[in-house]
């Protein structure tokens, strides 16, 4: 499995809260330990979803400095874990954070966010250049509650930008039989070889995945054979 810590991309999404404690816990020293779990209790103590800004915001503030850099987006979604984020406090963090806390907030909106209430956050990102926020964009919370068309242009969106389709959760369920998508993509296709440009490798393996009559990919996302 990628590394989370240095290639987040959906990775955070996809991991139980708990074991990117355990994982985050042994890469830091002790004053990033200590800061870590004092941030934890204070969030869990007074989650402050409404009202005045909340100790624990003001933590995710803290947590590049605190945990470095390399930490965190996973020392940041901990934080909006133990806090028990809601749909409301989420829009807050993103709508007022920088790029890296927005990151935070896509990543943990599948562990916090039952419904569709955060897509707006999700569209948002889609929006953007930021290839590292879109990347977060596409993870399992978008492929839950994003409609056909939104996904289908999530997924262009991501080839626009250089994203990788692996960070694009739920794909080859999504894809599978997917003729609109299939259309999109020989469209883009066609225009990037019209205009002399090269057109992403993925592109093709995203096209390869709408055949309907390609294996049924497992609900993991593998595609059923065995290695």
């Amino acid at each position: 499995m990628t590394d989370p810590h240095t290639h987040p991309g959906t990775t955070l999404a996809r991991i139980r809260p708990d074991d990117l404690r355990a994982r985050l816990a042994a890469r830091l020293d002790d004053a990033a330990r200590d800061w870590l779990d004092q941030a934890l209790g204070e969030a869990a103590a007074h989650p402050g979803a409404r009202g005045p800004i909340s100790v624990w915001e003001l933590r995710i503030a803290e947590a590049g400095r605190r945990c470095g850099p390399e930490h965190a987006d996973v020392a940041r979604l901990l934080i909006l874990h133990a806090a028990r984020a809601d749909a409301a406090a989420l829009t807050r963090v993103y709508r007022q954070g920088t790029a890296a806390e927005r990151r935070a907030v896509l990543h943990a909106l599948p562990h916090l966010v039952p419904g569709p209430d955060a897509l707006p956050l999700v569209e948002d990102a889609l929006r953007t250049h930021d290839t590292r926020l879109v990347a977060a964009a596409v993870g399992p919370y978008a492929a839950r509650h994003l409609d056909a068309h939104l996904w289908r242009h999530a997924v262009l969106k991501c080839l626009f930008t250089g994203v990788p389709v692996d960070e694009v959760a739920g794909l080859p369920q999504r894809a599978r039989g997917d003729a609109e998508l299939a259309r999109m993509l020989r469209d883009y296709a066609a225009e990037r070889s019209a205009a002399g440009r090269t057109v992403p490798g993925d592109l093709y393996r995203v096209l390869a995945l709408t055949d309907p009559t390609a294996t049924r990919p497992h609900p993991d996302g593998t595609d059923g054979e065995e290695s």
